[in-house]
């Protein structure tokens, strides 16, 4: 493998996509309305809140863009690899099948046997 760092770097892509979800998850939904609060203060309590979703939102994305690309990058030394070993393994099916067919069995020579002589 080309980059044994790749597992290492997918773990901490992988925790780095949890928090932000975690993150995401604890900023919870809209900010509701308050009646003792004029529209405008509303309005202002609700964008900062749409902002603070919105640069989360475009960390886990960013996050999960890393992440798919450090899976790319090994799905790619992972077949080159295999390829690798189907190239081996063509290479030492073609030697022992050329070895087989250069080394043939010494054939048998017929052993006469002696007839025992009559005196």
């Amino acid at each position: 493998m080309s980059e044994l760092g790749l597992g290492e770097v997918i773990n901490d892509l992988r925790k780095k996509i949890y928090d932000i979800k975690l993150d995401l998850d604890q900023l919870g939904g809209p900010i509701q309305d308050m009646p003792e609060l004029i529209t405008s203060a509303n309005l202002l309590r609700s964008n900062e809140h749409l902002t603070k979703v919105s640069e989360k939102q475009s960390e886990l994305i960013s996050a999960y863009e890393q992440y798919s690309n450090s899976l790319e990058d090994i799905t790619k030394t992972i077949f080159g690899i295999q390829n690798d070993l189907k190239n081996l393994l063509k290479e030492q099916s073609k030697l022992i099948s050329d070895g087989k067919s250069k080394v043939s069995t010494p054939k048998k020579k017929k052993i006469s046997k002696r007839k025992p002589s009559k005196k």
